[in-house]
């Protein structure tokens, strides 16, 4: 997840990211044009699409040789690590306070330690590319619950329209004339409870971290090593130290926190900064398309022919919830 301004508030954004329920993002200061020309940024938006996209499929790797919680420990201790070495050759300093680092506890949970332990339990049972999907529904979590909690975001025909076609999207991804027959109801309530997370993470960040200072690689470096300390507590309570270290087990969770959570999140700064954030945020609709064409090539996934067709409903519904008035 990172950080962006918004007229001096904050908000989080999820790994993978998901479209942002607050409107008119405004560009983050650290990162400058001159660092981000050095490639089109028509080639870093797809190897982000393509690095949040297999994220899911890394996922899936990992808990064939670690536990759930092991795998969301590896992938915000390598996320962490790539982010702070960041700063240390820009030389920021993280953020200050006990009031900044307590409310980043708070941000960690929502945003990092639940969300990814839960999908990580998810795919236990259902396949990347279902839970992949269910990642697509959180600007839909976000636009309903902003409904309630955020009352400058206020709704319109068209939002509430995207809303109601974006679960009408999940129930034709779940076959719900069907009975939901054939999905893994567990699996799949856990993997749509992580997608409510973000929304309700981006919510508390806006309320109490929107005016503390420091880059937004700070502040992510921060919560991630908070998420980690946790994870790390969890991890020591309920699993036991892995016996052994498979070797492509090992590197998908390496790969998904230094690579999905580090590398992409710089990526990401630099395309907000160079084409603004509504065209930087439309890498969000690609994540589930990469997610199952990976799922189904490299992992053998089934899919049945209301998997992309929900896919798609789901996406069109979001997009419209992210529509403002102008």
């Amino acid at each position: 997840m990172s950080y962006v301004v918004e007229r001096s508030r904050v908000l989080l954004m999820s790994a993978p990211a998901t479209p942002r329920p607050a409107p008119d993002l405004t560009l983050p200061p650290p990162v400058t044009a001159a660092r981000t020309a050095r490639v089109d940024w028509r080639i870093r938006f797809a190897v982000l699409s393509v690095v949040w996209g297999f994220s899911f499929l890394l996922i899936k790797v990992g808990t064939e040789a670690y536990a759930p919680f092991q795998v969301a420990l590896g992938r915000v201790f390598f996320g962490a690590l790539a982010l702070l070495a960041v700063l240390l050759v820009r030389r920021e300093p993280l953020p200050r306070g006990r009031r900044t680092w307590a409310h980043l506890f708070v941000a960690a949970l929502l945003l990092n330690t639940a969300p990814f332990s839960l999908f990580a339990y998810a795919e236990l049972s259902i396949p990347s590319s279902l839970a992949g999907i269910c990642n697509a529904t959180s600007p839909l979590w976000g636009m309903a619950l902003s409904l309630v909690a955020l009352s400058e975001d206020r709704p319109t025909r068209r939002r509430f329209a995207g809303l109601g076609l974006g679960f009408l999207g999940v129930l034709t991804v779940l076959g719900a004339w069907q009975g939901f027959s054939g999905i893994d109801a567990r699996g799949t309530a856990l993997a749509l409870l992580a997608s409510l997370c973000y929304p309700v993470g981006w919510i508390y960040v806006r309320r109490t971290l929107a005016s503390v200072p420091g880059s937004p690689v700070a502040l992510t470096g921060a919560q991630l090593m908070v998420s980690t300390l946790q994870l790390l507590a969890v991890s020591a309570a309920f699993t036991s130290a892995p016996a052994s270290f498979p070797l492509w087990p090992t590197l998908s969770v390496m790969a998904l926190g230094a690579l999905g959570t580090g590398m992409a999140l710089q990526m990401q700064y630099g395309l907000v900064t160079e084409v603004g954030p509504t065209t930087a945020q439309m890498v969000t609709y690609f994540i589930p398309v990469i997610a199952t064409t990976a799922g189904v090539l490299l992992l053998g996934e089934q899919l049945h022919w209301n998997t992309p067709v929900g896919a798609a409903i789901v996406l069109a519904g979001a997009a419209l919830t992210q529509t403002r008035r102008r």
